[in-house]
């Protein structure tokens, strides 16, 4: 057991250095970025858009906080305007398709999926699916009455506060991510030596089959579902590296994680503003399913055909 303990304690640390050295510069950037002319000047320049999504122009400050920071942020954003159900509704499903886009997208970029295509799908079913229901929803027009609000912290005074409370940040995130990511390794390193992971990845074959994967992606599946992509990425490394995770499969691993991860907490987070949250959960698993499957029926199909000898013979004759 003190093996287990001693290896999976490494995994830990070196996989909470190679995440943190992306999380630690992000988080300051975007922490003082708050403080200055950009974040403002990206909301005014976003505002013409919110009308064809169904959003007055005070909802790009949610949108642009929510995707530069973090949920609570776009949350905290949220309940300092006054928003119908129907708009608060819309911003809780784009936040959840798209929030912490700069570390989450860095962070995949680390398991070897390009960092366009993550934000890229992300930022298109966010705003796919905020036209879709601005247009088949027409009800949600009377105005959102909020829950308990999030703890709101006064502003720092000078770029001194700014700059600490950047460094502060920072460093309570990589600690957070030391807490979550180091436990996890050592269970999976018992999980990997007694031999559970294969008999787990036994059970969860028929669904990774289905959404066009083998069966080495269940874990990653698992922990990007369950602690999110950020903290799941650790895994997701760790899976390439040790359990022969090809790029097709990861490509579509990503691909059904960025439409739903950490499902339970980024659900129950948005409660307090009023809106129907199982909806919300309900259209993150459909979209990250059906999504997923169509992509990889449709690349396991090319991949058969590349194969196929037949092919190549037409292919020789003609």
């Amino acid at each position: 057991m003190k093996g287990i303990l001693k290896r999976g304690s490494k995994k830990g640390l070196e996989l909470t250095w190679t995440l943190g050295k992306v999380i630690f510069p992000v988080t300051l950037i975007v922490t003082i970025l708050q403080y200055t002319p950009v974040l403002p000047w990206v909301m005014e320049k976003l505002e013409p858009l919110m009308g064809w999504i169904g959003l007055s122009g005070e909802a790009a400050v949610p949108l642009v906080l929510g995707n530069f920071l973090n949920l609570y942020a776009g949350i905290a954003a949220i309940i300092s305007f006054e928003f119908t159900v129907k708009e608060v509704f819309i911003l809780a499903v784009m936040l959840s398709f798209s929030h912490n886009l700069l570390i989450e997208s860095t962070v995949a970029k680390r398991v070897g999926v390009s960092w366009w295509f993550v934000a890229g799908v992300r930022l298109s079913l966010a705003l796919t699916s905020a036209a879709l229901i601005n247009v088949f929803w027409k009800g949600g027009g009377e105005t959102a009455k909020y829950g308990f609000a999030p703890e709101k912290t006064p502003d720092p005074n000078g770029w001194t506060e700014i700059i600490f409370q950047g460094v502060q940040t920072a460093f309570m995130g990589i600690v957070q991510l030391a807490l979550i990511v180091i436990p996890l390794m050592i269970f999976m390193q018992y999980l990997r030596e007694k031999g559970w992971l294969d008999r787990f990845s036994g059970w969860v074959a028929p669904a990774t089959r289905f959404l066009g994967m083998e069966r080495n992606t269940s874990m990653t599946l698992v922990a990007g579902l369950t602690i999110g992509l950020a903290y799941g990425a650790g895994l997701m490394i760790q899976a390439v590296e040790e359990d022969g995770v090809s790029r097709k499969d990861m490509y579509l691993a990503i691909l059904f994680l960025v439409s739903c991860h950490a499902v339970v907490e980024d659900t129950l987070i948005f409660i307090p503003l009023g809106i129907p949250v199982w909806p919300l959960l309900l259209i993150r698993l459909l979209t990250a399913i059906v999504l997923t499957a169509a992509v990889g029926f449709v690349w396991n199909r090319l991949q058969q055909k590349r194969k196929d000898p037949s092919n190549e013979h037409t292919y020789h004759s003609l």
